[in-house]
């Protein structure tokens, strides 16, 4: 026999056999399978899976959790409530410009709450996100009775961007976008990074009220350096370094030559080894036909002269 004869042989054997080979397994998997005994009622189970799972689907997707949540909250808060563990008193202390009502709600608590299901972690957490508050504390007293501590920021500055004027603290938090009007005489400061800047550069001005109390804008000047812009329309030009120095010579210079009284729109202090003075348009003017006229006065010839 040649070799394509034994082959072809070899192929027919193999055609032959292997469907027994997948077969056999297929049965005994078949009837193992038959004979599983499945419990009574796992049909019922299986629907009632099905059926949770769909609903389930159907709450994520409709996005309607936090509303169940909340439902499942409300009926523990009111099974609590029965049972004896209503919030009866509410202290609070520390509060100053925010009232009692603004607490509580920021709180998240109501008159449904109840003290046991009452997550303190979770209420001193939502009053930290008013920026009024700068730190709280949230204690149960069971069976009844809540205490609510806070500490307020204080009102610093008035900090203007881009044309608007919001009320800031001392560490430059927006209190609020608007400015209420008690707090209208409070220092402005202007420009991007004055509301950081500006709690270390008004202390250095405090030490100066000679200036101070006649400043009625501070500008921050390339996040670098301080414009003074007083209340008589002068502006006054600090420098980046040794601020201080700057406005004791300013000081000096008022004091010696009444600088500031002047009719004058712009002092310049940015260079240390001189001060650079601006004249008003109207002083300018003023000036020049005085210049003017004391030139042609000099040229005039005198009596003794050429005729």
């Amino acid at each position: 026999m040649d070799r394509r004869g034994y082959l072809a042989q070899s192929l027919n054997v193999h055609s032959t056999r292997s469907p027994g080979r997948w077969r056999r397994p297929l049965r005994r998997w078949f009837a193992m399978l038959v004979s599983i005994d499945v419990p009574r009622g796992a049909g019922a189970a299986a629907v009632a899976m099905l059926l949770l799972s769909s609903v389930c689907y159907g709450v994520v997707k409709g996005q309607h959790t936090d509303d169940i949540a909340q439902n499942f909250h409300d009926v523990c808060d009111a099974a609590a409530n029965a049972a004896g563990f209503r919030i009866a008193e509410v202290a609070l202390a520390g509060e100053h410009e925010l009232n009692r009502d603004d607490i509580l709600k920021i709180a998240g608590i109501t008159e449904r709450s109840s003290l046991l299901f009452l997550d303190a972690a979770q209420a001193r957490t939502r009053l930290l996100t008013n920026p009024w508050i700068a730190d709280a504390t949230v204690l149960k007293l069971y069976p009844g009775r809540l205490r609510i501590e806070i500490k307020e920021r204080e009102p610093f500055a008035l900090w203007q961007r881009d044309a608007r004027t919001a009320l800031i603290s001392a560490d430059g938090t927006v209190l609020e976008p608007e400015v209420p009007a008690r707090f209208a005489k409070l220092p402005l400061v202007v420009g991007t990074g004055a509301e950081r800047t500006a709690p270390k550069f008004l202390e250095l001005l405090a030490r100066f009220p000679a200036i101070s109390g006649q400043v009625g804008a501070a500008v921050l000047v390339a996040e670098r350096r301080w414009n003074l812009h007083l209340n008589n329309g002068v502006e006054v030009m600090l420098p980046e370094d040794h601020a201080e120095a700057a406005l004791q010579t300013l000081i000096d210079l008022d004091r010696d030559k009444s600088l500031l009284s002047k009719d004058i729109v712009l002092v310049d202090l940015r260079l240390e080894d001189r001060v650079t003075v601006r004249l008003s348009d109207g002083a300018a003017a003023a000036r020049a036909e005085a210049l003017k006229a004391a030139e042609k006065k000099r040229k005039k010839p005198g009596k003794g002269g050429e005729a």
